[in-house]
């Protein structure tokens, strides 16, 4: 397992870490709606899961933002951002922010998502930065394990690799 911290302090993700070319778990979360989303609601489409501990912070809301902004230009790729934040919460978050283009999913209730892809942190009930692309056949084609929580992802790796996913 990759070496994580959050604020320099190690944590412990729990699950199994998933590579390139793995196929990607189904999983289930819940929209806010409080409505079942899994994988497979999106099977034959391109999916970028931005997972991100809480869509109230700073470095949170700026890759959900930048998500959202780049998602027309993505053609058939369904962005999904994942927390454990209430379904309420995200819902709240986005209207105020006028978050459109992404759809925000919250993994509160069980940590299924979080302990399928390896991002549950043990210590703080929260899911660790990290970025998935998963293609039209379920199939993991990038991945990237935020070494340091607080710190952004590779937005421009993440969406080179989702517009090459097919």
């Amino acid at each position: 397992m990759a070496a994580v911290t959050f604020k320099e302090k190690p944590v412990t993700l729990t699950g199994k870490q998933l590579s390139v070319g793995d196929k990607a778990p189904e999983f289930t979360v819940l929209a806010t709606d409080l409505s079942e989303v899994k994988l497979s609601d999106s099977k034959g489409k391109v999916r970028l899961i931005s997972v991100v501990p809480s869509i109230d912070t700073g470095v949170c809301e700026a890759q959900t933002r930048k998500f959202n902004e780049e998602a027309a230009e993505l053609g058939n790729v369904e962005v999904l951002t994942i927390s454990v934040d209430l379904p309420f919460a995200q819902r709240r978050w986005c209207a105020a922010e006028g978050i459109e283009n992404v759809q925000t999913l919250s993994d509160h209730r069980d940590l299924d998502f979080g302990k399928k892809f390896g991002v549950a942190i043990e210590e703080l009930r929260l899911l660790s930065r990290s970025i998935f692309v998963v293609d039209s056949s379920d199939t993991v084609t990038y991945v990237e394990y935020v070494p340091e929580v607080t710190n952004h992802v590779n937005y421009d790796a993440a969406l080179a690799a989702a517009k090459q996913a097919k």
